[in-house]
């Protein structure tokens, strides 16, 4: 088990070092092309759940994560066990919210850095960080984790 809260560690430390960069070395706006014009950093911040949502309701932000890491750590401790997969994602999601609860409680609001516009499609992705990254990965990984485990429990079934 410590292997997985030593992930979730990790993405929380990687999330607030990135952001603490950001902080340090851009100016709020400034833009630093990595790849033109697919991929660059820009120092962005978030007073909203994802896209902006909600700008301004810290207190239920707050209320909300709150739930959702004890709802994680319940759901581990309880009913992951012998599960890899669901184990990876629940603390993949929990150092993703962890990440951003820290930026909302000690900043008032989420530094976001990451620009990304998709080829092809021409599609400029809504600007996030580590902590965004993560729960998304971590809801995907639990969703192949849900799909899986009910093939397997068809499998049972017949």
């Amino acid at each position: 088990m410590f292997i997985y809260y030593a992930i979730a560690a990790a993405i929380i430390a990687a999330d607030q070092f990135t952001k603490w960069l950001v902080l340090q070395n851009m100016e709020l706006g400034e833009r630093i092309p990595v790849v033109e014009p697919y991929f660059a950093w820009l120092s962005h911040r978030n007073r909203g759940a994802a896209w902006g949502m909600l700008e301004g309701q810290m207190w239920l932000f707050a209320i909300i994560t709150v739930a959702v890491i004890i709802g994680i750590l319940y759901y581990f401790h309880k009913y992951s066990k012998g599960q890899p997969l669901l184990q990876l994602s629940l603390m993949i999601i929990l150092g993703g919210a962890v990440g951003n609860f820290i930026d909302r409680m000690l900043r008032g609001e989420v530094v976001d850095f990451v620009d990304v516009l998709i080829p092809g499609i021409n599609y400029h992705f809504p600007i996030f960080n580590i902590a965004d990254a993560a729960l998304t990965i971590g809801v995907i990984l639990m969703i192949i984790f849900v799909i899986y485990d009910e093939k397997q429990q068809k499998k049972k079934v017949s």
